[in-house]
């Protein structure tokens, strides 16, 4: 059973203001919203959990938002609150459209995922129709254009026009009845009193509208059709204010900037129906419905997934430039070079609470290191004067308070100092020898949140040197019809030669289809369905360890079973499993997962369907536990990561005595883990069937698709 989302703001718990004169108004495109909270109410055992207290949600129209926080804290819940309008006092005709990850949900769990793209259906309509028809206000215009003008044609019945139009005109006032339903169940007091009024009125006009719907004179019938011909011209004025006749061509050039080919014969193709594609090209294609339609807030939960290199420049080109002026922008990115080129301020979510910054993120946390260092320096010398006074008065009381105060400090460096407002006081916010263990050090320098641990310790030496893995003029090819869209009997490979010694550092690169997973896959000796190595070798060291990191891994998760089941059961898709005892200390060490996450609550709570998809990412445990491999393959392992735990993975990865191949579209990622400070490590780039060696590493790589747009 699926979670169920809980909202409720000021404007529910005292007032709604009148719809015309406030941020509720119809015609706003801007969200303030006062005292918002958010919770999610589980519908089996577990107990109800917060993300949003008492917290004020402002959206400023035209502004680009990048939604950050660990992974797990409600990010996505909170895109989906607002996207599906679960808040109170948001305006009913500001124009919402979300994207939302849903591509892992079995399809009974997941009814709502059409909505998010216009209401679509995903049988066998083509990839390109699917983009058009997302537009509902367009389709319904179309919709009632298509039928008022039958109705006037039809010459055997007279009155056809006048019963489409008022059946039309009572489907309007239907949803006008649901609305203020709403309205009057959520205000109180006077504004309640009035709501109520309002829809007794509304009542009226519907049942009296229900029965004299059927009912035809000669008088009305000359006045009805005149008000039809009015209603179909203002449809057709609306049509052309929408420029609903450049639909198609507007839809592929969304559909080509996202990788998809204009030929029925190339795959991926416009013209190919939805179903047919895989995970990652679906969810392409409702990103380029999401961004077709029009809007006013536009919510996007990691676009960036999937996304070659490619895509993903031309996504931030979209969103920089071609959007309305007016139009807001809400993401959540792991991607922490898209989200500095694309954000102009920061939503931390955290604590229960929104906390705001404006600029990139690259500016936000400079902002705030500087910010820690300032209020430390500050306490460093509260707390030596207090040290000093108590040594000069003898109160040895004083003198371990304030030792014990130094030691907290050295334990404190904030996630969110500075970010509180305001300048620090020592008067107002340490008056006098005031040094509860409670407040002071606590309210000043909070304890970070507890983040993922990612522990990879020294592989060790191996028994006689050599390299881990040399390749030979390798060939690789896809038999034709093998069940591999697009490459069924296409040679992938044609003569790659790469050599890989301990304490490398490679990364692999290039566009989506290029066989970078193929390559990867070969190294580490995994079987891949209808397709083998014509020619050429891979060699790896007989003693030396591979672990190995598939992009796909997630999907090969069990979605019923608990993490501690999965450690020791395995995935079914691997026959890697834990003892029971070491599977209990990863839990509860934070070694696979958040600190402090005990592992009582994965074994009673935590199922990979209803969990952040982050985690459940986290928490797949061949690559995390049992011997350190010597050697490391990573395809898209930052995928499902939120942007702190790419930073922590990073830093380990940078700190790895053993060798890594990198497979990855985060530019970000590639320089931290791959080049380094010294660049000491290589990049490649698949290319024709080839691994080419990028002298400029990734910048190389951003420079030639940045070239080839133009």
């Amino acid at each position: 059973m699926a979670n169920t989302i809980i909202a409720s703001s000021q404007q529910t718990r005292f007032h709604i203001a009148n719809s015309t004169t406030t941020t509720s108004s119809s015609s706003s495109k801007e969200l303030d919203v006062p005292g918002v909270c958010i919770s999610i109410a589980n519908t089996g055992k577990g107990p109800e959990r917060e993300i949003l207290s008492d917290t004020h949600l402002k959206l400023s129209a035209g502004v680009h938002y990048a939604l950050i926080g660990r992974n797990g804290v409600g990010k996505s819940t909170l895109l989906r609150a607002i996207g599906e309008k679960l808040i109170p006092g948001i305006p009913t005709g500001l124009r919402i459209v979300l994207l939302q990850q849903t591509y892992l949900i079995p399809e009974e769990e997941s009814e709502k995922e059409s909505s998010s793209v216009g209401g679509t259906s995903e049988s066998e309509v083509s990839v390109l129709e699917f983009v058009i028809s997302s537009d509902r206000e367009r389709t319904e215009a179309l919709k009632r254009q298509k039928l008022l003008q039958q109705a006037l044609d039809n010459i055997h019945d007279p009155t056809a026009a006048v019963m489409t139009m008022r059946n039309l005109k009572l489907k309007d006032d239907l949803r006008e009845l649901e609305e203020a339903r709403k309205t009057a169940n959520l205000r109180s007091g006077s504004r309640g009193l009035a709501a109520r009024k309002e829809l007794k009125v509304i009542e009226k006009r519907v049942a009296k509208k229900q029965e004299g719907l059927e009912i035809v004179d000669s008088q009305t019938l000359a006045e009805e059709t005149s008000e039809v011909i009015t209603m179909l011209a203002d449809i057709d004025a609306l049509l052309e204010e929408m420029s609903s006749s450049t639909a198609e061509s507007r839809a592929k050039l969304i559909l080509r900037g996202l990788g998809f080919k204009s030929k029925p014969t190339s795959s991926p193709s416009m013209s190919q129906s939805i179903s047919s594609l895989s995970g990652g090209w679906r969810m392409r294609a409702h990103l380029a419905a999401v961004l077709f339609q029009p809007c006013d807030l536009l919510l996007l939960d990691e676009p960036t997934n999937f996304l070659d290199l490619p895509s993903l420049l031309w996504l931030e080109t979209h969103l920089q430039q071609d959007l309305p002026p007016n139009t807001t922008v809400l993401f959540v990115s792991h991607d922490r070079t898209f989200t500095d080129a694309v954000a102009e301020e920061i939503l931390v979510l955290r604590d229960l609470t929104l906390e705001r910054f404006p600029g990139n993120l690259s500016s936000y946390e400079a902002t705030r290191s500087e910010r820690q260092r300032y209020l430390r320096a500050h306490m460093q010398d509260t707390v030596a004067g207090n040290i000093r006074a108590a040594k000069a008065t003898g109160d040895d009381k004083k003198l371990r308070q304030a030792a014990s105060r130094q030691k907290k400090l050295d334990e404190r460096m904030g996630y969110e100092v500075g970010m509180r407002g305001g300048r620090f006081k020592l008067n107002r916010d340490l008056p006098g020898y005031h040094i509860s263990m409670r407040e002071g050090i606590d309210a000043i320098i909070p304890k970070d949140d507890p983040g993922i641990k990612v522990v990879l310790p020294s592989p060790g030496e191996l028994r006689f040197p050599g390299p881990l893995i040399s390749v030979e003029g390798l060939r690789f090819a896809y038999r034709a019809g093998a069940n591999v869209k697009g490459v069924g009997g296409k040679e992938v490979l044609t003569g790659v030669n790469l050599v890989v010694h301990p304490a490398t550092r490679v990364g692999i690169v290039g566009l989506n289809g290029t066989g970078k997973s193929t390559l990867v896959r070969c190294l580490v000796d995994q079987s891949m369905e209808g397709g083998r190595i014509t020619t050429g070798s891979v060699t790896r060291h007989p003693t030396a360890r591979v672990g190995f990191f598939s992009q796909d891994a997630i999907e090969q998760l069990p979605l019923t079973k608990t993490a501690l089941q999965v450690m020791v059961e395995g995935t079914g898709a691997t026959d890697a499993t834990v003892d029971s005892h070491d599977a209990r200390a990863a839990l509860a060490s934070g070694r696979t997962g958040r600190e402090q996450r005990l592992e009582y609550t994965h074994q009673q709570a935590l199922r990979w369907a209803k969990g952040p998809f982050g985690l459940a990412m986290m928490l797949y445990p061949p690559p995390k536990l049992g011997p350190v491999p010597h050697v490391l393959v990573l395809d898209e392992v930052t995928t499902h990561l939120d942007a702190d735990t790419v930073i922590v993975l990073a830093e380990e990865l940078e700190k790895f005595e053993g060798a890594l191949i990198v497979v990855s579209h985060d530019r970000w990622f590639v320089r931290q883990v791959v080049e380094g400070d010294d660049g000491a490590g290589t990049v490649f780039e698949v290319e024709g069937g080839k691994l080419v060696e990028l002298k400029g590493g990734i910048a190389d790589f951003e420079k030639k698709i940045k070239l080839s747009k133009r």
